[in-house]
């Protein structure tokens, strides 16, 4: 009983000194992690972003897409949030501008 009483009596003293040092090389783990995980996974994510939107917006009538859900087809309209896509003769499909997923060279269709 004498002795862990004793014990946290001094305790505190021992360690004011070093506290200030303790939280910050606790705190260093987690800030390293977060570095890692930003360079990465949120970096690229936010680039490959940047060029999908930037893709969106330089769609034009006439060019060849492959959307999300796997249609091939060129472009026939645009609007402010959709795009209409000819995947046939005659057959013509609305779709949301988002969903285009890759801009095809000219002539891929045939």
């Amino acid at each position: 009983m004498f002795i862990s009483s004793a014990f946290a009596q001094t305790a505190p003293a021992a360690a004011a000194g070093g506290d200030m040092m303790s939280s910050l090389t606790s705190m260093l783990p987690l800030v390293l992690m977060f570095a890692v995980l930003y360079f990465v996974m949120i970096r690229p994510q936010m680039k490959k972003q940047k060029e999908h939107r930037a893709m969106i917006d330089a769609l034009a009538k006439g060019d060849e897409v492959i959307t999300a859900g796997g249609l091939l087809g060129r472009v026939s309209k645009l609007g402010e949030g959709f795009v209409s896509v000819e995947v046939a003769d005659g057959v013509e499909v609305q779709l949301q501008r988002a969903s285009v997923v890759q801009v095809l060279p000219k002539g891929t269709m045939k």
